[in-house]
């Protein structure tokens, strides 16, 4: 017998709970950029994307500081960019 594999539903959050996730996610990374250590302009980002199923979840959160967020979006190298 074949096992099957069904796809769990992705967690999307009412805007105000979202918010309160974010601050949780901003404080367990302790209010720093994860990629270089900046405490500027702080984001959070999905791991995995929103547009590929990713979910609110804590797990699939990181801070991330507005440079590094772009680079992400944009593919660009982090170290590159960030001058490392």
């Amino acid at each position: 017998m074949t096992d099957v594999r069904f796809k769990s539903r992705r967690v999307r959050l009412d805007p105000e709970s979202y918010c309160e996730l974010q601050r949780q996610v901003l404080e367990r990374d302790g209010w720093r950029c994860q990629f270089c250590g900046s405490m500027q302009r702080l984001q959070v980002h999905h791991l995995k994307f929103r547009s590929q199923s990713g979910g609110d979840e804590e797990q699939n959160l990181i801070t991330l500081c507005a440079q590094c967020h772009a680079c992400i979006h944009s593919k660009t190298n982090l170290h590159t960019a960030k001058g490392l």
